[in-house]
């Protein structure tokens, strides 16, 4: 097979099409004949007209003046290197997602802004002051560079309307018929200007007043479809019938909802069940419900039918159908962890030594927290016959109902009867948790500065792009078991190192090592141009 290869003799270069033969006695030989020359001062190839002629005869067409640039010193210096791989993994994973399509729909005039500045949350845990110099190393396709006074514009531009419109293209897109997990966090602020923030219970146990905060995400997409912001002093069992409120008809007729124990109130459970929406949530031991089911299922738990593996763990578990409290009728799971039961035992008994010696060196604490557990599990009373003045007795009935509950793991639903499948569902919850974690550590966003209630919805929307983004990544790395290898921290940082020249608009990208070629395949995606 031919080739065109180039020879430089002299000042001048001339064009060879070279042939591949074998001589008589088998050796690989090449032929070759000149068919042109380069221009030294355009770099435009000029072929030989017999050469063209041959050419066509053989059904190939040859550009005569093909431009093959030639870059000088002062071309080179005035290029630029700039950051490629984590921008165009981010730029293409949003549009295999149909992330980007609907964020475009939804802010015509915005979205490039909002990518821009979600892609900067999900590369660095800096604030958005160091957007811009991020911007500038890397080979973003945007409009322009973003300093600080423009993002806090692009944050308070951003409209409620405009947030509902991408929330409900993103949740039609993303989550027919697939399970939905629901989980509450809490963002301390310092700001006083911002109307949702105030005091209530803090998860961080920051000394800050706070907002609450919800997030919605498919299990099966593991993908996060909605968030919504709550005053920070309304509860956790306060917000469901919020949230129901704001999803689409249609979709809630779709959606099936798993929750975590916080949630598992009369009120909710009656909402869920009177809006038809089903449901996998974990019972709380407050309940009397929940109480009466494990008394039943202790009959018959520890059968060798019942055993159920999850990982490297074995545990027993069994469903009854029981009536709910307003005579519907649910499946009830019970799963029971004799090795978490013996070792929360152990703990607990150990727990009761150590406050039984505390409160033999002082009964009259000061401490608070000390004397509410003192309270609960002790009995102390005055007596001339101890050394120290005071009877200690423990408070047998309190330890005998704690013990009665340990170890078990109940879990109500309106749609599942399967044992397993059950606590499968309400294991893979966590992608939730997981999901917040990600916001509030890797995304920046674990403390809120910002000085209005608008550019704070607005900053909080960009940094739900970046989760979606984030988690994107998260779940690709899950299931091409990457995390073996390296954390996610060490992917985007691989991806920041492949770079690309730019010279007089001529674009050359560096060589790609094995594991950045190996991240692209993972992902499906084609290495930059």
């Amino acid at each position: 097979m031919a080739s065109i290869v180039k020879v430089k003799v002299g000042n001048h270069i001339y064009l060879y099409e070279s042939t591949s033969y074998r001589n008589k006695e088998g050796k690989p030989r090449n032929r070759r004949i000149c068919v042109g020359k380069v221009d030294k001062s355009t770099g435009l190839h000029t072929y030989k007209k017999e050469y063209i002629e041959r050419k066509k005869q053989e059904g190939i067409e040859i550009k005569s003046a093909e431009v093959e640039p030639i870059f000088s010193v002062e071309d080179i210096k005035r290029s630029s290197v700039l950051q490629t791989g984590l921008t165009h993994l981010l730029d293409k994973t949003s549009k295999n997602i149909g992330l980007f399509s609907i964020l475009k729909e939804s802010f015509p005039d915005l979205h490039k802004q909002i990518f821009s500045v979600a892609s900067y949350l999900v590369a660095s845990g800096d604030p958005v002051s160091y957007c811009m110099d991020w911007m500038e190393k890397s080979d973003f396709k945007s409009d322009e560079l973003l300093s600080s006074q423009k993002i806090s514009n692009l944050f308070n531009l951003i409209s409620d309307k405009k947030i509902e419109d991408f929330y409900n293209s993103w949740s039609n897109y993303i989550s027919e018929k697939e399970y939905l997990a629901l989980d509450i966090t809490s963002i301390s602020s310092w700001s006083k200007l911002i109307d949702n923030v105030e005091w209530g219970y803090n998860r961080d146990n920051d000394k800050l007043a706070q907002i609450n905060l919800s997030l919605l995400l498919g299990l099966e997409s593991r993908l996060p479809v909605r968030m919504t912001l709550y005053n920070g002093s309304i509860n956790d069992v306060s917000t469901l019938e919020t949230t129901i409120k704001q999803l689409a008809p249609e979709l809630l007729s779709q959606i099936k909802v798993v929750m975590d124990k916080g949630f598992s109130s009369k009120k909710n459970i009656d909402l869920l069940l009177k809006n038809g929406l089903k449901f996998v949530i974990a019972l709380s031991f407050r309940l009397e419900f929940t109480k009466k089911s494990v008394e039943i299922a202790k009959k018959n738990i520890n059968k060798i039918e019942n055993t159920i593996t999850i990982g490297k763990t074995t545990i027993q578990g069994t469903t009854i159908t029981r009536s709910w409290i307003t005579g519907k009728k649910v499946f009830v799971h019970l799963y029971y962890n004799e090795l978490k039961a013996t070792i929360e035992k152990g703990i607990l008994y150990g727990k009761i030594n150590e406050l039984i010696k505390k409160a033999k060196l002082d009964p009259n604490t000061k401490n608070k927290k000390l004397k509410k557990e003192f309270e609960h599990y002790l009995i102390i009373r005055k007596s001339t016959k101890k050394d120290n003045g005071y009877v200690i007795k423990i408070k047998k009935d309190v330890v005998e109902k704690e013990l009665n509950n340990i170890g078990w793991l109940v879990i109500i639903s309106n749609d599942i009867s399967d044992t397993k499948e059950a606590i499968k569902i309400y294991r893979d919850k966590d992608v939730v948790e997981k999901g917040f974690m990600r916001t509030k550590n890797s995304l920046g966003f674990k403390r809120m500065r910002v000085h209005s209630e608008k550019v704070m919805e607005g900053k909080m929307f960009v940094g739900f792009i970046a989760l979606i983004l984030n988690s994107h990544i998260h779940n690709i790395m899950l299931k091409n078991n990457l995390y073996k290898k390296m954390t996610m921290k060490d992917l985007i940082k691989n991806m920041e190192k492949i770079k690309t020249q730019i010279i007089k608009d001529r674009r050359i990208l560096f060589p790609l090592t094995k594991k950045q070629k190996d991240i692209f395949k993972f992902f499906k995606i084609e290495k930059p141009m």
